[in-house]
């Protein structure tokens, strides 16, 4: 009886040997003896296409078998097979072997998004039962979205009043952008009348693919309502849809101040009576007398005293009253104008005079950013100054060089050829007289046949540098310029190659150059010019008058 016990626990115990020996066999396994890692770049451009690069590699004693890799792209990539999830299986892994596998996307996202990658890697260890698996990511950082999104408006809307605001964009990604759209965020107070081209909900427009160096505008018209909130926000999306998904690669915001309308009536300059003046200009004021008491007044006699400093005094002429340039007043007197010698409530009267603003306006350091004329009337013991703004004055340069400029090469020849191309460098520059301008924005019109290359100076000009196919209209948001004569310039590239009936014949590169901004002193939008440049370059020193096509 006891030897029957001694050889059941001898039986117990082989058992529980083997058992032992196995569970041991699958606890001393670690999933960390097999190595994944993913290589990639830790930072990229939206659009650009990606190599990822799966490495893995067996540290430990046992056979891996049947390893199955996964890898997935970054959220909403792009692949010429549309899967972002990919399943492959692998040959088994000996001790000490190492091997890779390699992936490819575009990714989409916008500036400073996150972007992983993942990847597992399944398998199982020879003689054993259980299956494990290795895993990893990979984080890449969109540092920059090579796509310009910015508002065309200024930076000042009158409550009330119609207006009209544009969007404008421009891609200069490598990888032809589908299924684009930009949404434009509803603003309170705003209401919407039409655009160009036609949104369906007046809150998101589709646009055809967009490859490099292409660009476009959407136009929205609306009225702006009387009760809209004193600053207000646009905000514009530009994405692309992936799967039903909207993905933002490029947002733009601008915050806008809204006023309420001007109104001035004790005096109207050129039948305004918020008039802003430019240099140069013939100004004709009318002023008013209104009596708004309970009684009346007679015999009025006013003095009138004229900006001597601004306005050209041998320009100065009255109808009414009696001009004294030498002391720069002009007197309204009764004794001459019948409508002044009795004057009864609720009764107006008006006189007038003609003045020209000077050309040149020699103006100090403290008012280069107010130019204002400043004249004064007196009339019995109340004394009324009026004060009209002088609007600044942008001048505009359009140039077309050969030869190199501003670190810019050339090539083909000169004069140009038929058949054979020739590149062009165009220079604009804007110089501002006095008070600050904002918002400047330069426009030009390329003719069919001219090209435009993908070459700026200065390089950080080329976010706010855009091209429309369409209209084949260029745009160069150049920004704000102070008072005082400051100035900006920008260089950029065009391609001419003349077909047969151009030889003989000069060539137009480039149409008239318009400049224009908001003046901060007067909220006024103003304006410069300059010419079209053909092909015999009038500017280029070396290359002048050598513009026929042979």
């Amino acid at each position: 009886m006891e030897k029957k016990y001694i050889i059941l626990f001898v039986v117990a115990m082989i058992v529980a040997g083997f058992a032992g020996f196995w569970l041991y066999r699958e606890q001393i396994f670690s999933k960390e003896i097999l190595k994944v890692e993913i290589l990639g770049p830790d930072t990229a451009k939206m659009g650009q296409e990606i190599e990822y690069t799966v490495r893995y590699k067996n540290n430990g004693n046992f056979v891996l078998e049947d390893p199955r890799l996964i890898f997935e792209l970054p959220e909403n990539s792009l692949t010429e097979e549309n899967k972002t999830r990919t399943t492959q299986s692998l040959k088994d892994i000996y001790p000490g072997e190492e091997g890779f596998v390699k992936f490819k996307g575009v990714i989409l996202g916008k500036e400073g998004d996150l972007k992983a990658a993942h990847a597992w890697l399944s398998y199982k260890p020879k003689n054993l039962s259980a299956r494990y698996e290795s895993d990893t990511t990979f984080t890449t950082k969109i540092e920059q979205v090579p796509i310009t999104l910015d508002f065309d408006l200024p930076t000042k809307l009158e409550k009330g009043k119609e207006i009209s605001y544009a969007v404008n964009y421009f891609s200069n990604v490598e990888y032809p952008l589908e299924n684009l759209s930009i949404k434009i965020e509803p603003i309170d107070g705003f209401v919407f009348k039409s655009s160009e081209p036609v949104s369906l909900d007046e809150s998101e427009w589709k646009l055809a693919v967009l490859k490099k160096s292409q660009g476009g505008r959407i136009t929205i018209r609306g009225t702006m309502g009387t009760n809209t909130q004193n600053k207000i926000i646009f905000s514009a999306k530009l994405g692309m849809w992936v799967n039903g998904s909207f993905v933002i690669i490029k947002e733009a915001y601008k915050e806008i101040e809204t006023i309420n309308p001007l109104l001035f009536i004790s005096q109207q300059v050129n039948g305004f009576p918020n008039y802003v003046a430019s240099p140069g200009e013939t100004l004709r004021y009318e002023i008013f007398f209104r009596n708004i008491g309970s009684t009346s007044f007679s015999d009025l006699f006013a003095i009138y005293r004229v900006d001597q400093n601004v306005l050209d005094l041998s320009s100065l002429e009255s109808p009414d009253g009696q001009v004294k340039p030498n002391d720069n007043l002009i007197i309204f007197d009764h004794k001459q104008i019948s409508k002044l010698r009795q004057l009864n409530p609720n009764q107006e009267a008006r006189v007038e005079f003609s003045v020209k603003v000077k050309d040149f306006i020699n103006f100090s350091e403290a008012d280069k950013n107010n130019m204002v004329i400043k004249n004064r009337i007196n009339i019995f013991d109340i004394t009324e100054e009026f004060q009209t703004k002088i609007s600044s004055k942008l001048d505009v340069s359009q140039k077309a060089f050969y030869q190199d400029t501003a670190g810019m090469d050339n090539s083909g020849p000169i004069p140009p050829e038929v058949g054979k191309t020739t590149t062009y460098i165009i220079a604009w520059q804007v110089k501002n007289n006095f008070n600050d301008v904002k918002n400047i924005k330069v426009r030009a019109t390329l003719p069919q046949g001219i090209g435009l290359v993908d070459e700026i100076i200065p390089e950080g000009e080329a976010n706010r540098f855009s091209f429309d196919n369409v209209s084949r209209e260029i745009l160069w948001s150049a920004g704000d310029l102070q008072a005082g004569g400051a100035s900006t310039v920008l260089y950029f590239k065009i391609a001419l190659t003349p077909e047969s009936f151009h030889a003989g014949k000069t060539v137009q590169l480039i149409g008239q150059a318009t400049a224009s901004g908001e003046d901060q002193s007067t909220n006024k939008i103003i304006q410069g010019v300059a010419g079209a440049v053909d092909t015999n370059l009038p500017d280029d020193s070396e290359n002048s008058g050598k513009g026929v096509v042979e």
